[in-house]
């Protein structure tokens, strides 16, 4: 299952909003399709599947991808939701959207796959390329990458830059300092559901 190319609006009405997916906000509240407004309750498997779809859309993960991170978490020392957290928090693509060189996500993964993003004074062009402290994020050394950057910092998707991270906008250099904290996840989500749906599935 590849990633999602279609519109984001009936996703945000489903699931929430997801400050990753996109900036708009939906005209209605209710979920989308013939019954959106009509619902029953939704069973404990629904629940947990959708807060594992929030993670998905608003990351833009294949559900492969999202497995490998979980397997991931697991073997790792600590809380497996919150080691997922910051894996998924700490991919290049997501620490450009923080940093705010890009109002989304999907935009945030296009500039690193078209090369105007440096790691360290390097081209680096895969999106889940994971940051980490101590790294210097840079904008590639080229009038069309600063030029595109230079718009997309006037309207950044989110207004608070996390702890972990720090910008000057004149150089436009990042630098990632920790690894990012729970409370500054932007997503509202419970984690724990998204483990024990992994974990029911074996």
């Amino acid at each position: 299952m590849s990633r999602y190319r279609g519109p984001r609006l009936r996703i945000v009405r489903r699931l929430g909003e997801l400050p990753g997916l996109t900036r708009k906000s939906p005209r209605r509240a209710y979920p989308p399709g013939q019954h959106g407004q009509t619902r029953k309750k939704k069973s404990e498997y629904a629940i947990r599947l959708e807060e594992k779809q929030k993670l998905r859309y608003n990351y833009g993960l294949s559900e492969r991808q999202l497995l490998r991170y979980v397997r991931k978490a697991r073997r790792a020392t600590g809380s497996t939701g919150l080691v997922l957290l910051q894996l998924l928090e700490m991919r290049l693509d997501n620490t450009v959207f923080r940093l705010g060189m890009a109002p989304t996500i999907p935009s945030a993964r296009q500039l690193v796959n078209h090369g105007h993003v440096c790691v360290n004074g390097h081209v680096v062009d895969i999106p889940s390329y994971n940051c980490k402290p101590g790294d210097v994020i840079t904008v590639r050394d080229r009038d069309a990458s600063r030029k595109l950057v230079q718009q997309n910092l006037e309207y950044p998707g989110l207004s608070n830059l996390p702890s972990h991270l720090e910008f000057d906008k004149n150089t436009m250099v990042g630098k990632v300092n920790s690894v990012i904290e729970r409370e500054w996840v932007a997503l509202t989500i419970n984690e724990l559901l998204v483990v024990e749906y992994y974990s029911r599935k074996g």
